[in-house]
């Protein structure tokens, strides 16, 4: 097929559209598919020209597009780029919402790693003991008892690396004090707690002496009078050191402090106690039982002690004994990340949504104002299709730039805030590729109501009332 040719125009391959462009100064005109005719080019300039306006009809008729892609592409950007200031405030939206989806996404995942490890140091060797429950009229009460050499008897078991127990001791209305002298005039404290323990506790809630020593074996079986202070509750009774062997009194009974503890990774209620042997609370205080027993296991000896550990205590009724013992490790991360990621996934779809009502926002703005510029297009041939396409285009490459943007900054924040807390950053690349990707998606959505409103100007009505 021939072009017509423009007058003054003798290189095949210019249309007249091509021509109507330069002319016009507007900057879309699209090559078609019928623009050539036979015999066009013996005919008379007015004649070609009518042809060419009977071939864009046609064209039309026939449903081929004029306005290839490297035009709309073309548009696109000349559309974006006229207003540089309003594109950056455009895309300040989007990079925003991907950045804090970005953002959030990684700091979950860096924190569920961070406390997944916590867990497989701490929570997934810890193992607890304590006798089983039933519920009674008066209440619910123990139907099994922890024996008194609850030690001796779990560190059998093979896995098990430290064990100890516990109890509450009730000392009644006995008040604790640093000194024997009762002041009235004294301010009233809060009486610290009580606790009775095995020699072995220390180690098994991973506590550390500050000063002095824990009690061993022989102040149990003595019922010594040695007591070992919490940090908290050694700085409410004034005691700070133990070389020169303080006493605290419960009631009219002195005690000897020999050491003080803290840092204790399990039963942070110690660090408010008074510690005192077991032998000692069943001596001056009645103590019936103990309460729980705390084990320090190696990995993967769960499954092992659950099973054992109530036969060694209780052979005749293993049923009296519970056993709490922790879940795989994949198990424990796999939910602490589910429910980070649901709480973080929620914050970073809010600020999304807020980028892409921005996007839509800024589209329709612009239909607003280049109405004219849509009239004239609708005017030399343009269809609905071409016209709703490049403001589609438009904001596609607003959010796909948005998204882009965005994704590499909450890279970065992620990065910086890992390094600054020492941790591991921890985030996946398929996801910061999906966000950024995301953020174009966002733009054509955002941008598919005001494409529908441009491609739906006619273009009398905005050739007359368009700016």
């Amino acid at each position: 097929m021939v072009l017509p040719q423009a007058p003054g125009d003798e290189r095949s391959g210019r249309s007249w559209f091509g021509w109507a462009r330069r002319r016009s100064g507007v900057s879309w005109v699209g090559k078609g598919r019928l623009s050539g005719l036979p015999g066009l080019r013996r005919t008379p300039w007015a004649r070609r020209r009518a042809a060419a306006v009977t071939a864009a009809a046609a064209d039309e008729r026939l449903g081929f597009d004029r306005f290839g892609l490297r035009d709309l592409v073309s548009e696109a950007a000349h559309g974006i780029g006229a207003r540089p200031g309003r594109l950056v405030l455009t895309i300040i939206g989007t990079v925003l919402g991907i950045g804090s989806l970005v953002v959030t996404v990684g700091l979950a995942q860096t924190a569920a790693g961070q406390i997944a490890r916590t867990f497989d140091a701490v929570a997934a060797t810890q193992v607890v003991v304590e006798p089983a429950t039933a519920r009674t009229q008066g209440g619910e009460r123990a139907t099994g008892t922890i024996p008194w050499d609850v030690e001796d008897r779990l560190s059998r078991i093979a896995g098990v690396e430290h064990v100890g127990a516990i109890a509450t001791v009730n000392v009644g209305d006995l008040r604790i004090t640093a000194v024997p002298v009762n002041d009235p005039s004294a301010p009233t404290l809060a009486t610290p707690q009580v606790m009775a323990t095995t020699p072995g506790m220390l180690d098994a809630v991973r506590g550390r002496i500050v000063t002095g020593r824990y009690f061993d074996a022989g102040h149990d079986e003595r019922a010594d009078r040695v007591v070992v202070l919490g940090a908290r509750a050694a700085q409410r009774l004034g005691v700070h050191r133990v070389d020169r062997q303080p006493s605290i009194f419960i009631g009219d009974r002195s005690y000897t402090v020999i050491g003080i503890i803290d840092d204790v990774k399990r039963r942070s209620d110690l660090l408010d106690a008074v510690i005192m042997p077991v032998g000692t609370a069943r001596a001056d205080f009645n103590l019936v039982g103990l309460e729980q027993a705390h084990l320090i296991m190696a990995v993967g000896a769960g499954p092992v002690i659950a099973e054992q550990a109530p036969y060694f205590l209780e052979p005749n009724n293993p049923e009296s004994i519970t056993v709490q013992v922790p879940p795989a490790t994949s198990t424990v991360r796999e939910n602490v990340q589910a429910d980070i990621n649901a709480i973080f996934l929620a914050l970073g779809a809010v600020a999304l949504l807020v980028g892409g009502l921005g996007i839509a926002n800024v589209t329709l703005l612009s239909v607003r104002e280049r109405t004219g510029e849509i009239g004239l297009r609708r005017a030399l041939g343009a269809t609905k299709r071409n016209i709703g396409n490049q403001f589609l285009m438009e904001s596609g490459v607003i959010g796909l730039l948005g998204g882009l943007v965005g994704a590499a900054l909450g890279v970065a924040i992620v990065v910086a805030v890992s390094l600054s807390k020492e941790w591991t950053p921890i985030l996946d690349t398929p996801i910061v590729v999906a966000a950024a990707l995301l953020g174009g998606v966002i733009g054509l959505c955002a941008g598919a109501y005001p494409a529908l409103k441009a491609a739906g100007v006619e273009p009398i009505t905005a050739l007359r009332g368009g700016t």
